[in-house]
């Protein structure tokens, strides 16, 4: 008989050839859905591959989109590193949309290399808030977690419901169905790349944040203290650590990565402060982060491909003649395949003897 043994060290080229058989898994079974359609699977394929970076104008999309899916996927990697298994990363990118909106507010009309700083950093402190009262709840009266930063979901997403709807943020003449803020002033939109007004500067945090994470998980004191509680805390706590303080320190860390994510969202891509641009975000965040292996380098990968999927979606519509319910349909399918590349790169398969 067999069994599945986890490794204890994975094993790279191993890794990478679980996802790229991943990949060609997603790409054949997605193929076959579009041949029972009548489309042109082909014609499709390429319609995909030119909107994610068929052009400098595809590839700053693909960037845009894969940018708020880094940061909350790194969010994750913090966190779930440490077997803290927060589920809060949607609710703590709305809460830096939120404390960035507020910033753009108290620091309007400073110089563009205060303001920007100061309103992102506004907004990563709205996300380190909501990640320590998680933390507090965990440490104070033993709070699970999973449940409180869903609870806390609700409760950011309802807050800034309240405050579009009639409160003080919205919009004079918005309406119930479609609620929204005043759009920011020019001066508070970030500045493009390149001469180009859809690749802001805000895509060039992600990979910043993505190299400071692999620094410090490897190479500091708290990376070793994040390693040392998802092994075994308890004696991590005989070396003398604080585990209360370092569960405060990763959540609200985590807390603050996603949360840039709303608060470029808001800068770079809205300009305004509404619900529906920001949806699924952090979710899809802790798919990218547990898809790239919880490491920063394959949540980048990961946010990446899944970026350009997102981006090349349009182009599978208009120039595919895909129907719309097959993209999601595709994504799901290539998401299901990377978590399964994700679990084979990690175990194995072990043959055991019948006694």
């Amino acid at each position: 008989m067999i069994r599945f043994e986890r490794r204890l060290e994975a094993d790279a080229l191993w890794t990478a050839t679980c996802f790229i058989m991943a990949i060609a898994a997603g790409l054949a079974v997605s193929g076959a859905l579009l041949a029972t359609t009548g489309a042109d699977v082909l014609q499709v394929f390429g319609a995909l591959l030119q909107g994610a970076a068929g052009s400098p104008k595809a590839l700053a999309t693909t960037l845009v989109k894969a940018t708020p899916l880094i940061l909350a996927g790194l969010a994750t990697v913090i966190a779930f590193r440490a077997q803290i298994w927060s589920i809060g990363q949607e609710g703590q990118v709305f809460a830096g949309a939120m404390g960035g909106y507020l910033g753009a507010q108290l620091l309007a009309g400073l110089p563009p290399l205060l303001f920007f700083p100061g309103a992102l950093a506004f907004g990563m402190a709205a996300g380190m808030f909501v990640g320590w009262l998680a933390a507090v709840l965990r440490n104070r009266f033993a709070v699970n977690e999973i449940i409180s930063t869903v609870m806390l979901n609700y409760l950011v997403i309802y807050l800034l419901s309240w405050l579009l709807q009639g409160g003080l943020w919205g919009e004079s003449g918005g309406t119930v169905s479609y609620h929204q803020s005043p759009t920011l002033p020019d001066e508070a939109f970030l500045p493009g790349l390149l001469g180009s007004g859809r690749l802001h500067a805000g895509v060039l945090l992600p990979f910043l944040a993505a190299a400071i994470c692999a620094l410090v998980l490897a190479r500091t004191p708290l990376g070793y203290e994040i390693r040392g509680i998802g092994y075994n805390p308890v004696a991590l706590r005989h070396k003398g650590v604080n585990i209360s303080r370092t569960v405060t320190v990763i959540m609200m860390t985590s807390g603050a990565l996603a949360a840039l994510a709303g608060a470029i969202e808001l800068f770079g891509v809205a300009h305004r402060l509404r619900a529906d641009n920001l949806v699924g975000l952090g979710y899809a965040g802790i798919i990218v982060g547990m898809i790239g292996g919880l490491s920063p380098a394959g949540t980048v990968l990961a946010g990446l491909f899944f970026g350009g999927l997102a981006s090349g979606a349009v182009y599978m519509r208009v120039l595919g003649d895909v129907p719309a319910s097959l993209v999601p349909a595709m994504q799901g399918i290539t998401l299901f395949f990377f978590l399964c590349a994700g679990v084979l790169a990690r175990y194995r398969v072990v043959k055991v003897a019948v006694q």
